[in-house]
């Protein structure tokens, strides 16, 4: 897709750039007085969290900003693999594929050895990122994600919408209700600040909050949490534009150093003609702040087109602008409890997102850290809230996140100082060289982190069964259940089996069968299923409320490599009767076939085959034998709570 020919236009992507116009400011309603849970900003982090909460229409959800409405443009654009992944269990992934920019390629530029003054490409190389997952890496504007996110929420069955205008003045935790689940012991004040109702005071009560309203946040400081780690000693500029320039590689992602003059990186932008620049600026004193810096966007541009000599910039227009330098910083704990308190003190108010990690924008990790901070959250949340889960589960957010944190951190870091380095004048060009390529291994090194793909939680009783990964190396326990293609028994349809971890709040169980023949009584994987449908101890009974769907909580898939196989033949817990009219379900069966085989892709035990159990956020739970029954039954009795 191509747009912003004639000039940046924010909006819809779908309208044509002639017909977009911006969005118009969303009406102002009063506040709720009291809710389940409050979220404090609507950047990826918490508008996450409100659609991952909009999916629950008994749960009552506030989210809030002191902006007049909806992002426009600027601020992050990176999308990465996992990012995509998470749209699409909110079943958004395919406008994101269809808008962004598809990253493919970098290149690596530096002082020419014949005539430093002017710059020269050392290596054009394959983005690193490429096969991590079914989706590729991308550029977009932030703002057509959280419109994404803001649109799914609106459709929801809440119809949840944020709450624009509103200045969070104080949030206070009532600390002698925290331990009853059925009490309101957060406390905010709000302030309105738009022109109608500027001044006025609206309070909420709530049974929980989340705080992602960014470094500065409220509700951080409300909460006494501290920042830990260094300040920001480095100023970078950062501008979208559009420019007609002959220099080469503009539609590719590029690492410029030169000589005399610091440093460019340079990102090509969604639409085909809007390009986003990174330019190193000076060192600063780290008391000081960004907006302390006396930079305009023409000195932005002055400086690009010295560091780009011989060739030329020739920019139309900015379509936006800023100067950053953010320190990269992590939050001692990411909930209100005291540092080192057990699992078993329930916690009532979170920090997500740059609330709690700051770091430079250039690894383009910020949204695709806070975004999968608050996935994490809202499903246990809300199991909690729903009398699911005992309260302990909210003690794995804090354990999980901040590990992810603390490697964003620490990749940060050095990605900063490769890109920051400038070589000092006189110096020859094998320096600059050998720079260039540590950026170059670096991205390789990283390749898994940037992507999100191999992120992976600390062992813990929803993440277990390390013993048993022999049986699926492919399925990294702690890790996201990394998707493949099956085929659907019922139609023959290619199925990618992670598309059906939704956002749903629900739990899948994977039977991948073994070279036994799954009709057999006597076969391990039909024992599996007659004991999932049939026996008191069965997980999908005991706690799979009354007069609901079977696969309401747990929902059961079985992909076998039997070719002759046919619906009716296998146990009906495997096309169950749902909904009002008891109609069959009949996609929950998959069969190997060459062309999509899952058992080789993912190195499954083709003899014995396994169970994977994949939680709400498409992490692998566990990793079981098909015999493991009891253990099916334990890794469930261990956190969840069956229906009175």
């Amino acid at each position: 897709m191509q747009f912003h020919l004639n000039g940046f236009k924010p909006g819809n992507y779908q309208v044509p750039d002639a017909a977009r116009k911006p969005y118009p400011a969303p009406p102002i309603e009063d506040l709720p007085s009291k809710v389940d849970v409050l979220i404090v900003g609507t950047g990826p982090a918490g508008l996450t969290m409100a659609r991952q909460m909009s999916e629950f229409p008994d749960l009552t959800t506030c989210i809030t900003d002191m902006t007049s409405g909806p992002l426009l443009f600027g601020r992050a654009d990176g999308i990465s693999c996992r990012t995509i992944e998470i749209m699409e269990a909110f079943n958004s992934s395919e406008m994101v594929v269809k808008e962004t920019y598809q990253l493919k390629q970098n290149t690596f530029w530096e002082p020419d050895p014949a005539n430093p003054q002017n710059i020269k490409r050392t290596e054009k190389i394959a983005d690193a990122r490429a096969g991590l997952s079914e989706f590729t890496h991308g550029i977009v504007n932030q703002a057509r994600l959280h419109e994404l996110l803001i649109d799914g929420m609106a459709n929801s069955v809440s119809n949840l919408r944020p709450h624009y205008s509103r200045e969070l003045l104080a949030l206070e935790v009532d600390e002698s209700l925290t331990q009853d689940i059925t009490a309101y012991p957060i406390t905010a004040t709000f302030k309105r600040v738009d022109e109608a109702g500027a001044g006025k005071i609206e309070t909420v009560k709530a049974r929980f909050a989340v705080g992602s309203d960014g470094a500065r946040s409220i509700v951080r400081k409300s909460l006494d949490i501290k920042l830990i780690g260094d300040s920001a000693n480095k100023a970078w500029g950062v501008m979208d534009i559009l420019l007609n320039t002959d220099f080469p590689d503009i539609r590719i992602k590029s690492f410029i150093q030169s000589k005399d003059y610091g440093a460019v990186m340079t990102i090509p932008r969604e639409g085909g003609y809007l390009i986003r620049f990174y330019i190193e600026l000076d060192t600063i004193d780290p008391e000081m702040r960004a907006t302390d810096i006396n930079v305009t966007e023409q000195d932005l541009i002055a400086k690009a087109q010295k560091i780009f000599h011989p060739y030329v910039l020739d920019v139309k227009e900015v379509a936006w602008w800023s100067i950053y330098s953010v320190g990269q910083r992590l939050a001692e704990r990411f909930d209100d409890r005291p540092v080192g308190s057990p699992a078993s003190v329930m916690p009532r108010a979170f920090v997500a997102g740059d609330a709690c990690h700051t770091h430079s924008p250039k690894g383009g990790w910020g949204l695709n850290t806070s975004l999968p901070d608050t996935f994490n959250l809202g499903w246990k949340l809300a199991g909690v809230l729903q009398g699911k889960y005992e309260p302990k589960l909210l003690d794995t957010y804090s354990t999980e996140r901040r590990k992810v944190a603390q490697q964003l951190i620490d990749a940060d870091r050095e990605l900063s100082k490769l890109v920051a380095t400038r070589p000092a004048a006189g110096d020859t060009s094998e320096k600059a060289k050998i720079d260039t390529a540590e950026i170059e291994a670096f991205m390789k090194r990283q390749s898994g982190f940037v992507s999100g793909t191999s992120i992976e939680y600390f062992p813990s009783y929803i993440c277990t069964g390390q013993e048993h990964q022999h049986l699926a190396p492919g399925f990294k326990i702690g890790q996201r259940f990394h998707s493949c293609q099956a085929t659907r028994l019922a139609d023959g349809r290619q199925q990618h089996l992670g598309h059906l971890v939704k956002a749903d709040g629900r739990w899948r169980l994977f039977l991948f069968g073994g070279a036994q023949n799954p009709t057999s009584p006597t076969s391990d994987a039909y024992q599996l299923v007659d004991f999932l449908a049939n026996d008191p101890a069965s997980p999908v009974l005991k706690y799979t409320a009354q007069n609901s769907d079977i696969d309401s909580l747990i929902d059961t898939y079985a992909i076998f490599q039997q070719d002759d196989l046919s619906v009716p033949d296998l146990p009906n817990y495997l096309w169950p009767a749902k909904g009002k009219y008891g109609l069959t379900d009949y996609e929950k069966l998959f069969h190997n076939q060459d062309a999509h085989d899952v058992f080789a892709a993912r190195h499954i035990n083709k003899d014995e085959g396994c169970i994977v159990i994949v939680r709400p956020d498409q992490h692998v739970g566990a990793i079981l034998p098909v015999q493991a029954h009891d253990a099916v039954a334990a890794f469930f009795d261990h956190f969840m709570i069956a229906p009175r």
